[in-house]
């Protein structure tokens, strides 16, 4: 088949024409799958049935490739990556495949045929809950290219039944309801009965002896359950690999307790059944209650345990043993959530398949490597000593003894003091005692990752400094990326268009080669163009707004976004203070040249995390005061679009003029958002944080809105004490904003409303938002002053999306299959 890029907008949506005989067998292959699969004749078909026919029959061309992947595997003895992390969010794969197989026009010109559309058809595939936000978004990006580059590679996660939750906003509050993503079934999937695993609980230990070096314990569960596998296939680019995502369900061993049942207790005869499917019911459950984090940890265990039996019997059965585990299989384990892997391994290996202790460890090293993407302390997971002593007790003696090892090492390499044990200690003495995860990863990989080159280096001199001393080496940096086929093609297939009519046909195999277009942002024809298809994505926007919201923006506006994860230090607080600024200053001065703005929010915050709810009020209360208010003339709007998802962000991303990459500094581990913003022409405000430093760094700092206190000064900061009274004093303008939240400008008279918001400035002002304020505000002045030269706007846009070429997860993926995988790319 012949590969080409059209440069119009309907032909960039594929990256391979359509032959008649193309078409036509398409065409075929629906129709069959419509009438033999879903049992439907054409006439009375619904849209919903053209989607699963339309699916089967592509899903039908990637089971060959698939096969013959697993095939070349085998008999090429390849080493295989296995990713373990407890989000995918892999979105919608329809579009995704079809792209990557160059099969998009033949299929969209085969529905055409039959009188069906195929935006409109396409538009019903749910997205796959199973993910938050970005650890769960890189996690999806990664098995892309790890496709795209010839990698062997599973991915191993959890089928949430419900995922995290669908957001509805009332009155302005979020409002959390399941999402029934899986309510139609999942036409991608495949049931994989014979990979069933017995994933256990609690009980007790018992021992069987000791002889030549080998620790022999005997557990004993008090429950057992059953994880049962299902498989989707993804797809690289060009098919040119096809790897696995294996999720788990949990099931129970006995789905039915009938003499319970029969005798009339027909709650108790089921309960065996709730209490092992509660497991993956959903993403996330609030850890507020103890019960909440027993099911964390449940979870955590029961996708962990079940991957690595099935890693272990994929190589046994072909290899003799295990002692070569560590030269066919390399285990990256996505944040903490999967740190047991270390003491199940172990497990495993001594108490299953007899290896000694000291063989074993050498193994699970050599074996693992663990993946940091956070430095917050609620966020480094930790549990209760006797939570792990009731639900995993023979994981807790393991974790013990690896613990005492550690501290030996580090008594006999460095006379270490008791403050420096206490540091990397698995088990914190000081909290209530407590196992901490993202200790016993770093101890039991042989590397440790950041994912920017600021977050790396902030590691090695705070969570993880004293470890880095004692194992100095083991932390190394990979900068997260993108994939450009999702993140450019996909979803501006428009610019993708341009691009590589600019910069050549060999920027969609290697997104650096963009580069080469760089000159462009001179060219008056090519900037008019760029400007064009941002317009038109702004305009598709605009619609959105209008029939989620009722709201009607201009999409000759400049768009201001913020989508992502609420949370406090992203600081969508800060953005929300900044346009109760603005809005006082178009009230004051109605007569001024003032810069339109669309303000865009979007994202979900934890169910238990009231401080962030409180933020979505805030932002949907002052949109409703300023949306509504005449006196503006349309200079400002705000949305706040519930239900984030990543289906969402592909209408988003395109249309942005301003990514707001805001947070606190030091804060956010690296961020993958203002990647995808940056790669669509989308210009940057933001701090000195995660990969913030390093894009600033490609596109140019003239092409980057920087403001902001350092990660070394906010630090110095809090350890000074920050008075916030002091710094609200000391700025006329914020005080004016926090005036009008304490007057119930926003709240209908509620004077008390936001007073925990207030409070969290005045009190400490730990993110720094009252600091940041004036500085903010100053720079999203110059932000306005720009967006008026629209020549010189649209060529730094430019600059930004041909220089985030580096910033592909294919780079990423290399760096990792060189550094920490020892596996070939192809």
């Amino acid at each position: 088949m012949e590969w080409g890029v059209k440069t119009d907008a309907n032909a960039a949506k594929s990256s391979s024409p359509a032959s008649a005989n193309d078409v036509a067998a398409v065409q075929a292959e629906i129709l069959g799958k419509l009438t033999y699969a879903i049992g439907k004749d054409p006439i009375v078909a619904k849209r919903h049935d053209w989607l699963a026919a339309t699916i089967l029959a592509l899903r039908d061309r990637i089971i060959d490739r698939w096969m013959e992947s697993t095939r070349a595997s085998y008999k090429a003895e390849a080493k295989r990556v296995y990713y373990l992390s407890l989000e995918f969010l892999i979105g919608r794969l329809l579009r995704d495949a079809l792209s990557n197989l160059g099969l998009g026009e033949s299929f969209r010109e085969a529905l055409a045929g039959l009188g069906v559309d195929f935006d409109l058809t396409e538009a019903l595939e749910p997205d796959a809950a199973l993910g938050n936000g970005g650890l769960g978004r890189l996690a999806a990006c990664f098995m892309e290219s790890m496709a795209s580059l010839g990698i062997p590679a599973y991915g191993y996660g959890i089928r949430y039944n419900h995922g995290l939750f669908r957001q509805l906003i009332n009155d302005g509050w979020q409002v959390e309801l399941p999402e029934n993503w899986l309510e139609d079934g999942n036409p991608w999937e495949f049931p994989r009965r014979e990979a069933a695993y017995k994933i256990e609980f609690g009980g007790s230990i018992g021992s069987d002896g000791a002889a030549e070096g080998k620790h022999v314990a005997r557990w004993q569960p008090g429950e057992t359950l059953l994880a049962t596998a299902f498989d989707t296939p993804i797809v690289g680019w060009r098919g040119k690999r096809v790897n696995t995502l294996r999720l788990w369900s949990a099931r129970a061993v006995d789905p039915i307790h009938l003499d319970a049942f029969n005798s009339g207790d027909f709650t108790g005869a089921l309960s065996g059944h709730n209490r092992a499917e509660i497991i993956t019911r959903v993403l996330y459950p609030s850890d507020s209650t103890a019960a909440g984090q027993e099911l964390r940890l449940r979870q955590e265990y029961f996708f962990t345990s079940a991957s690595l039996q099935d890693i272990i019997r994929r190589h046994l059965q072909q290899y003799p043993d295990l002692t070569n585990l560590a030269d066919k299989a390399a285990i990256q384990i996505n944040d903490s959530h999967p740190a047991i892997a270390i003491a199940e391994l172990m497990r495993l290996l001594v108490d299953v398949h007899h290896l000694p202790w000291n063989k074993a460890w050498d193994v699970t090293q050599a074996v693992v490597s663990y993946t940091n993407h956070t430095l917050l302390s609620e966020a480094l997971e930790s549990w209760p000593l006797e939570l792990f002593e009731r639900l995993l007790p023979r994981h807790l003696q393991i974790i013990c003894v690896i613990n005492d090892q550690l501290i030996v090492r580090a008594r006999n390499l460095l006379d270490a003091t008791p403050e420096f044990i206490a540091s990397i200690s698995l088990v914190d003495e000081h909290n209530g005692r407590r196992v901490r995860m993202a200790q016993l990863a770093f101890a039991g990989s042989h590397s440790v990752n950041g994912v920017s080159a600021l977050h790396t280096g902030l590691m090695t001199k705070s969570v993880f400094r004293d470890l880095n001393t004692l194992f100095p080496g083991r932390i190394n940096n990979k900068t997260n990326g993108i994939t450009p086929r999702r993140w450019l093609l996909g979803v501006n297939p428009e610019l993708s268009a341009l691009l590589t009519e600019a910069a050549g046909v060999g920027s969609l195999d290697n997104a650096e080669h963009l580069v080469r277009a760089a000159s462009k942002s001179g060219d008056r024809y090519f900037v008019e163009r760029f400007a064009a298809i941002k317009l038109r994505n702004k305009e598709a926007l605009a619609n959105l707004i209008t029939a989620r919201l009722d709201l009607k923006v201009d999409p000759s506006a400049l768009f201001d976004v913020q989508i992502k994860r609420i949370h406090e230090y992203k600081r969508q607080l800060l953005n929300v203070l900044e346009a109760i600024d603005f809005y006082l200053a178009v009230k004051a001065e109605p007569n001024r040249n003032w810069t339109p703005r669309v303000k865009i929010f979007a994202g979900k915050a934890a169910a238990s995390y009231r401080q962030a709810k409180l933020i979505i009020k805030l932002i949907n209360d002052v949109a409703a005061v300023v949306n509504n208010d005449a006196d503006l003339r349309g200079r400002l709007k705000i949305a706040f679009i519930p239900n984030y998802n990543v289906s969402l962000a592909e209408m988003i991303v395109p249309a942005t003029d301003l990514s707001e990459q805001i947070s606190t500094a030091g804060m956010e581990a690296s961020g993958t958002g203002n990647m995808k913003f940056a790669l669509n022409g989308a210009l940057t405000i933001g701090t000195l944080d995660g990969a913030n430093v390093e894009i600033r760094e490609h596109v140019g700092a003239d092409n980057f809105f920087l403001f902001g206190l350092t990660a070394e000064e906010v630090d110095a900061r809090r350890r000074k004490g920050v008075d916030g009274s002091a710094v609200v004093a000391a700025s006329p303008r914020l005080g004016a904003v926090l005036r009008s939240l304490e007057q119930g400008l926003f709240s209908k008279g509620d004077t008390r409303l936001y007073q925990p918001i207030l409070d969290s400035i005045h009190n400490g002002d730990w993110f720094m938002v009252g600091s940041d304020f004036d500085n903010y505000v100053e720079t999203q002045g110059k932000v306005s002053n720009l967006w008026q030269d629209t020549g010189n706007w649209t060529g730094k846009a430019i600059q930004n999306t041909v220089h985030m070429g580096w910033f592909s997860s294919d780079r990423t993926i290399r760096e990792y299959a060189r550094d920490i995988w020892n596996v070939p790319v192809e």
